[in-house]
């Protein structure tokens, strides 16, 4: 039995193939080497984690988590557990995504 991947995640996968497409094109007619930026630019599912979460940061309202916090340290630690929060959603919603979920974890750790 197959698991089915949710359309809209298909759909983002493609959107990122384009992008990344994209990415690259206008690199290597801009005279880059792709062997030098290639291993840089993140993976299709990478890019789709990417968008997924941005589309939940987008809601969320940093200034006003710094204010509710009176300290901007403060609200900062509260975006970085909501991001945590929202990169684990990403990874039990759309099991085929968590090793990318997991490497984006990683860099935001390193961050």
């Amino acid at each position: 039995m197959s698991e089915q991947v949710p359309r809209s995640i298909e759909l983002l996968r493609q959107q990122a193939r384009d992008e990344l497409s994209a990415i690259i094109e206008h690199r290597c007619r801009a005279g880059e080497d792709p062997w030098q930026f290639i291993p840089e630019l993140p993976s299709v599912d990478e890019q789709v984690v990417i968008s997924l979460r941005a589309t939940a940061i987008e809601a969320f309202d940093l200034a006003e988590e710094q204010s509710r916090a009176h300290h901007p340290a403060a609200g900062r630690d509260v975006f970085t557990r909501f991001e945590y929060g929202v990169l684990r959603r990403i990874a039990l919603e759309h099991p085929e995504l968590s090793e990318a979920v997991w490497g984006m974890l990683d860099k935001v750790e390193r961050a």
